[in-house]
């Protein structure tokens, strides 16, 4: 897929959403953003992505909720998108355990939203959305392959992903539309959000406050850099699956410890952690 594509971005005031935007511009294409900039957390993060993002010539801006279906088709020109890229969700597990209402909401009414968008769009030439690892459940097996069982999702965020993976898998299959889904694993990186284990473990070491770890720390993650993660976003837009949906992994080689995670941060902060 050549560049000079009109795209839009879902969730574009997101930490991996406002990353692909500013990469999608520096080789030449224009985006059209659309977030709902919700206090999940801080606004003022978001703010500032859109911020930078309005400096920029080939950026527009809606503020949208994906939920919204007559919202979305008042304001998307579906005539005028060749490439979709969908990242706007309600992040996080924990939180779903408490709010399983506005994870349906925003991660199944939306992204049949988007589909339905995308459905309507006569010049798309590929729609990627992101999906999550955390549809693999309690699965022991390492590494995660996308062979592997995920019918046994461990939270509503994890249900409501894998549930997303399945009506795209439709979507593809009934009206042709080019779809491939990414298994995002643990995002770091400048503008990240401060529900995440590197920006709250650093928060903590600076403020002398107690990180809490589960497990006595003896976990693993497969950490990995913003940049790699919107390079795959990127190369995957450009390449439609061969035939209907796809699904793939888009994370590190490896896992590594959260307890060495810690002690990098300890070594960069000069600060010492106190564990709880």
């Amino acid at each position: 897929m050549e560049a000079c594509l009109r795209v839009l971005v879902t969730g574009v005031a997101g930490f991996i959403g406002f990353h692909v935007a500013r990469a999608l511009m520096a080789r030449g294409d224009t985006v059209l953003g659309i977030d709902n900039i919700n206090d999940h957390y801080a606004r003022e993060l978001k703010l500032g992505r859109l911020s930078e993002l309005k400096a920029l010539e080939d950026f527009h801006f809606h503020e949208l909720d994906i939920a919204d279906i007559a919202g979305l088709e008042r304001s998307i020109p579906v005539a005028q998108i060749e490439g979709v890229v969908h990242l706007a969700a309600r992040p996080g597990v924990r939180d779903s355990i408490q709010q399983p209402l506005n994870y349906v909401s925003s991660n199944l009414v939306g992204h049949v939203n988007v589909l339905e968008l995308c459905r309507r769009m006569p010049d798309l030439r590929h729609a990627v959305y992101a999906s999550s690892s955390s549809v693999y459940g309690g699965n022991d097996k390492l590494p995660f392959s996308e062979h592997d069982r995920v019918d046994e999702p461990m939270s509503v965020y994890a249900a409501t992903k894998r549930a997303d993976e399945l009506l795209s898998h439709s979507f593809a299959h009934l009206y042709g539309l080019p779809l491939t889904g990414l298994r995002f694993f643990t995002v770091y990186g400048p503008w990240g959000r401060p529900d995440m284990a590197v920006w709250s473990f650093t928060e903590a070491l600076f403020h002398g406050r107690q990180i809490k770890l589960f497990n006595h720390g003896r976990m693993r993650r497969d950490f990995t850099y913003i940049d790699d993660i919107v390079a795959g976003v990127v190369a995957v837009l450009d390449r439609p699956p061969p035939a209907g949906h796809r699904v793939y992994n888009l994370g590190n080689s490896h896992s590594e410890d959260l307890l060495h995670l810690i002690g990098l941060l300890e070594r960069a902060t000069g600060h010492t952690a106190k564990l709880a």
